[in-house]
């Protein structure tokens, strides 16, 4: 395990990594996950293996620390994450996010694009959810319908590890309470320019990964023009590292072929 110290009260994000060839790839996980249970076994496969990889967790998830009076907005985790990369000595590198992770990923590309030369995101949020929601829709987090951080903490943790399902709930109970409300609240009340608006002006290689399953998206032509390769995977859903592993792993391949 590997650390780095990334706010004055002594607030470390951790990881695991794998030697190898550079460039580095670093792999981000989505809301209430930590990224080696989920890109563990993708990067055992033949098509992943040989790079120097970082299985990072952002601030108040899974390995790294959950400090409670952090904002944890998305440009928060970007700037988290960014001074963890360039303590583990990496730029250029090739960035893997999957869903609320594509979304930081594409604001740490933003806001710091010396670190990133090549971005995969894997179904990832783009846009903002304007009415907040009102009922849990089944595949969701369901953290959006707790409109204030109290009621969330005072019974909406519980009830949301029990909605979410045991898989899910097994990475989500490591986060800390106020790090997942208020990551979930801001990456539903999304950012100014917006996350999308950001995706549009960067000129790196881009892919972005989707479920075939969810059928066309109705932004494959903005993204087409804006110069993103848009690739669908079957036989999975929205967790398509761990629903189709090898799918996965030679999608990313593709990707990042030089």
């Amino acid at each position: 395990m590997h650390s780095a110290q990334i706010a004055p009260d002594g607030s470390r994000i951790r990881w695991a990594e794998i030697p190898g060839a550079e460039p580095t790839r670093v792999y981000i996980h989505g809301l209430g996950a930590s990224s080696t249970p989920y890109y563990a076994q993708p990067l055992a496969h033949p098509a992943l293996s040989g790079h120097r990889s970082l299985l990072i967790d952002m601030l108040g998830f899974g390995i790294s620390d959950r400090p409670a009076h952090a904002a944890y907005t998305l440009e928060m985790h970007a700037d988290g994450l960014a001074r963890a990369l360039e303590q583990a000595a990496v730029s250029d590198a090739d960035v893997v996010a999957h869903s609320m992770g594509g979304t930081v990923a594409i604001m740490l590309a933003a806001r710091h694009p010396q670190l990133v030369r090549r971005l995969v995101l894997v179904d990832p949020a783009l846009d903002p959810v304007h009415p907040l929601p009102t009922r849990k829709r089944p595949g969701s987090s369901g953290i959006g319908v707790y409109h204030t951080e109290k009621e969330f903490l005072d019974h909406g943790w519980d009830e949301t590890l029990e909605f979410v399902g045991p898989e899910w709930a097994a990475t989500m109970r490591l986060a800390g309470p106020q790090a997942l409300y208020r990551s979930a609240m801001n990456l539903l009340r999304g950012t100014m320019p917006t996350v999308r608006e950001h995706l549009d002006e960067l000129t790196i290689p881009r892919t972005l990964l989707y479920p075939a399953a969810d059928g066309p998206r109705f932004d494959a032509d903005r993204l087409a023009a804006s110069g993103v390769e848009v690739v669908a995977i079957p036989n999975c859903g929205h967790n398509i590292m761990l629903d189709n592993v090898a799918g996965f792993a030679l999608a990313v391949r593709a990707a990042l072929r030089d």
